[in-house]
């Protein structure tokens, strides 16, 4: 092999790299979109007004609102669809979408009541996040098709979730100077565009193969012939009957627990354990970022070494660990260190799920599988950022302790119990995540497949 083809960066297929590019592109669109509808509420629709506040979460509710209510739903549907006709026509409704926003957002903004403008945005953002419902399921059954061994899935994982970290390492600072420089409208647009350029990089993939496309074919038509909410319920007996899918959906409720309190707490932990100014906060943030870059590009490596079950029971003990360490700190150059070493392995084992989510989810159920696993991971990890904010202003308000002589206050507390919650997650993923055996081909003439049978150990 010659020393350039070795130089020479592989995303696996010249089919993936074109979805990559596409997806790429995108996520940066969106990084741009959601900060650029942050600052603008903040700092222009809702400036000097008191409830600018529960105006910018408004848009945090909306994207709730779009996974919660319509994900579950949206995997039915992507289940009996074309998938590269679902992924080509969500594309084309978010672009008229951000489209028929940037147009209005010529109009002054005096010109129209603050009410309006958030109806629109809290609309548009619903919207988005609606789409994004159909395309995220899609896109995965997609890969799942293009990418059969294991440690290539955990690579395009990785790639996906180091794309989307550096997409918002890329995107915040890149909104800023669109909105007070250029306006508005321009941040708007560039969103619009990005949903362009990833439709063209679908639209230019080989997605089709004739095998593919005639068991796709007999599969909407078995679908036509039962009902919505067959389907719907087929999907939730499936997922619910399914051990090794409910282990790992309860591991990543579990972990969630530790990166959701981070979300909420960690700028206080900034300023009162670690007695920085909040002006250094934005490196915690980098330090994550940076770390997470490295958890999913080292990911697919990790796991063509060890396996996907062992990268997730390994990853879960250490970040518990990490976590618990974390909360000892005191001293700021110490905790951002901590913190990039910790994220590596929670991006690490995040990935190496998706390879052990494929190979448990027979080819006909993927939408409906993906639709319950992230909506209900994304619910653990709202309600852990609300719970964790809660126990640190009022159910630890005032909490003082030690033990081995170690000082313990509200919000180490907190990441410390974290921390070890997320251990005992990883032992219980050492026991209970088994190598499940190749999932079995649905007969013809039933609604529901047979479950998965499970064998052997990490």
């Amino acid at each position: 092999m010659s020393a350039l083809a070795r130089l020479r960066p592989t995303l696996i297929s010249p089919t993936y790299t074109r979805l990559w590019f596409g997806q790429a592109v995108s996520s940066v669109g969106d990084a741009v979109f959601s900060t650029t509808l942050v600052l603008w509420v903040a700092t222009v629709l809702a400036e000097g007004r008191s409830w600018g506040p529960q105006a910018v979460s408004g848009v945090v509710l909306a994207t709730s609102a779009a996974v919660m209510f319509v994900g579950p739903l949206a995997g039915v549907f992507v289940d009996r669809w074309d998938k590269r006709a679902t992924m080509l026509g969500t594309e084309v409704l978010r672009g008229v979408l951000v489209a028929v926003l940037t147009a209005v957002s010529f109009v002054p903004t005096e010109d129209l009541p603050a009410g309006v403008w958030l109806a629109l945005i809290y609309a548009t953002v619903l919207a988005l996040n609606a789409a994004s419902q159909f395309f995220t399921p899609a896109r995965f059954a997609v890969i799942a098709d293009l990418v059969t061994d294991e440690a290539d899935r955990a690579r395009a994982a990785g790639l996906a979730q180091a794309t989307g970290q550096t997409a918002w390492i890329i995107g915040p600072p890149l909104a800023a100077p669109l909105l007070f420089t250029v306006g508005l409208q321009w941040a708007l647009l560039f969103n619009a565009l990005s949903y362009l350029v990833s439709y063209f990089a679908i639209r230019g993939a080989d997605l089709t193969p004739a095998a593919s496309a005639a068991a796709a074919k007999q599969r909407a038509q078995a679908a036509e012939r039962r009902g919505l909410f067959q389907d719907f319920t087929a999907g939730l007996r499936f997922f619910a009957r399914n051990r090794f899918l409910v282990a790992l959906l309860l591991l990543t409720v579990i972990g969630q627990l530790g990166t959701g309190a981070l979300s909420t707490l960690n700028v206080f932990f900034a300023t009162r354990n670690l007695h920085a100014s909040a002006e250094l906060y934005g490196y915690l943030g980098m330090a994550m970022g940076i770390g997470g870059i490295a958890g999913a590009l080292a990911a697919g490596r990790v796991v063509q070494w060890i396996g996907a079950r062992r990268t997730t029971w390994i990853g879960l003990m250490a970040s518990g660990v990490l976590l618990v360490l974390y909360s000892r700190q005191t001293a700021f150059p110490g905790a951002v260190a901590l913190l990039f070493v910790f994220i590596v392995p929670i991006t690490m084992l995040n990935t190496a799920m998706a390879p052990l989510l494929l190979a448990a989810t027979p080819q006909e159920f993927r939408g409906r599988v993906v639709a319950v696993f992230y909506p209900v991971t994304r619910l653990a990890a709202m309600l852990t950022a609300v719970l964790s904010g809660w126990l640190v202003g009022s159910g630890l308000r005032g909490f003082s302790g030690s033990l081995a002589g170690l000082r313990f206050g509200p919000i180490d507390t907190v990441f410390a119990v974290a921390g070890l919650l997320v251990v005992l997650a990883g032992v219980y993923a050492r026991l209970a995540l088994p190598a499940p055996a190749p999932a079995p081909k649905p007969a013809a003439d039933t609604a529901e497949p047979a479950e998965p049978t499970l064998e052997g150990r990490p």
